[in-house]
């Protein structure tokens, strides 16, 4: 490795993945390029959608999650009264919004929040398409 690559461990069980410190991630990601944007793009959406699948979130909530920071941008998304229709999977996302609000510069950040919900949108679809299929 070059010492800009980040090492893909692709046999992370979901444990191991829903172990990672999205809100850490996020704040690291959001306004790096390279390594910790990876990691946030990588690791932080997998932890994210193995988390939030497991509250029974619904791709498309988290999507209009992203939708909606595109448009008011993330600190006017994490004071919304009610992100997600299940008040645990809410607080838990609040959490990751705070932490992003922190680093996320308007237009610039934001962009790459609902960018980032986005792709764990996507992860979780590509979860549930997943067992939907082993299931036949």
């Amino acid at each position: 490795m070059t010492g800009t690559e980040v090492p893909m461990n692709p046999s992370k069980t979901d444990e191991e993945s829903v172990q990672a410190d999205v809100a850490m991630l996020l704040r690291y990601g959001i306004g790096a390029q390279g390594p910790r944007r990876t990691a946030l793009f990588g690791d932080g959406a997998v932890g994210a959608a193995v988390a939030l699948d497991r509250l029974g979130v619904r791709p498309r909530s988290v999507a209009f999650l992203g939708r909606t920071v595109r448009s008011g941008g993330t600190g006017y998304t994490a004071r919304l009264p009610e992100l997600l229709p299940e008040p645990t999977a809410s607080d838990l996302v609040r959490g990751w919004l705070d932490a992003a609000e922190s680093v996320a510069r308007p237009v610039e950040g934001d962009e790459v929040v609902a960018r980032w919900l986005e792709a764990v949108a996507e992860l979780i679809g590509l979860r549930r398409t997943t067992r939907e299929r082993a299931a036949r």
